[in-house]
């Protein structure tokens, strides 16, 4: 199996036929779900599946809710947009990529794929009984390094 950072082919044709709206309309939720490295996730994924999802404490399947951090914005000529930091509190999860889709409307249609390059774990920290927070941190949001920018 395979997860290449991508953006996806369903999401470029959803953006042309104006399905998807980054703008602050709040009936649009996007969420973010961890996958194992058994997941296969690439420019054809279409839609958010269960199959090789991670489990463990502290994560719950569906993944996060995003909040948009700049709604979509356009600098000379890139149209970009991000979200802000998303957390798992108190996890013990080892994840390889994850999946960005929209959890509103029908058939939660994918995003964007992001691949951690390597697993990503939360660890244990002795004592406490709770894992450390898993964290992703997107990038600055502008037209050279957002998580989603068309050019």
């Amino acid at each position: 199996m395979s997860i290449a950072q991508t953006m996806c082919t369903s999401f470029k044709v959803a953006i042309l036929s104006g399905e998807m709206d980054f703008s602050s309309d709040t009936s649009q939720t996007f969420k973010i779900a961890l996958y194992t490295s058994d997941a296969d996730l690439g420019a054809d994924t279409t839609a958010y599946a269960v199959t090789n999802e991670v489990s463990g404490t502290g994560y719950t399947a569906g993944g996060k809710t995003l909040t948009l951090s700049t709604s979509a914005t356009s600098t000379e000529t890139t149209a970009y947009v991000s979200f802000a930091t998303v957390s798992w509190a108190d996890s013990i999860i080892t994840a390889r990529g994850a999946l960005i889709y929209r959890s509103s409307g029908a058939g939660n249609p994918a995003i964007a794929v992001l691949d951690f390059g390597a697993d990503k774990k939360s660890d244990y920290t002795s004592g406490s009984g709770y894992g450390s927070s898993f964290d992703i941190t997107f990038p600055t949001a502008n037209n050279n390094t957002a998580i989603i920018r068309i050019a």
